[in-house]
């Protein structure tokens, strides 16, 4: 089992995993199917910003997040033999991050965290447009937080992973209708929820 490393530098930011083809993919997970180390390190770069996110938005629970994303890739370095080809790489790694996350959350009983205290910044903003962006994502993550974590889940894979409805019906292992149904709900909960130009955001 290779040591599970936080990505660093530049080339390491969500961009990077834009410019990988579904095709290098296939071949990265390929070769590490045959054990190939380095073919494993670059797939983990790619998807750690990614798997990140996803999986914070499940268990929102920051000092967990490391561990079901390392429990995730290592399913991958264990077991990519069993990747057939039938569904994109995402689809598959998503999957898999997905149920490490839902059994890491029905182990867990102590009080939510509160994910709102720490909305990010951006230095290239002044300080009233950064209060403005601060208070849209502390208004969206409120919203957020009132879906269940299936709604959540089919919300941030729609919206912030563009995956169609197909998709993430195999990444979350129902039906395609079940998909369209939850969205519908989540989607009519969160207008309800959000006011003024954020419900243009749906």
């Amino acid at each position: 089992m290779p040591m599970l490393r936080r990505p660093s530098g530049p080339n390491d930011e969500v961009g990077a995993a834009v410019e990988i083809t579904s095709r290098d993919e296939a071949d990265l997970v390929g070769r590490v199917a045959r054990g190939e180390l380095r073919a494993f390190e670059e797939l983990y770069r790619v998807y750690h910003p990614r798997l990140t996110r996803f999986i914070l938005g499940r268990i929102r629970r920051p000092h967990l997040v490391e561990e079901v994303l390392n429990d995730t890739m290592l399913v991958v370095w264990t077991r990519a033999e069993r990747y057939n080809g039938v569904s994109k790489v995402s689809t598959w790694i998503f999957a898999i991050a997905y149920r490490k996350a839902m059994e890491a959350l029905r182990g867990l009983d102590e009080p939510m965290e509160d994910e709102h205290s720490e909305a990010s910044e951006s230095p290239e903003l002044g300080p009233e447009d950064q209060v403005g962006r601060r208070q849209v994502e502390e208004a969206l993550s409120r919203a957020m937080g009132e879906l269940s974590a299936d709604h959540r889940t089919v919300v941030d894979l729609a919206y912030f992973h563009s995956m169609g409805y197909r998709e993430i019906a195999d990444i979350m292992g129902c039906p395609e209708g079940t998909v369209k149904t939850r969205m519908h709900y989540a989607r009519q909960r969160l207008k309800n929820a959000l006011a003024g130009g954020l419900v243009d955001w749906l």
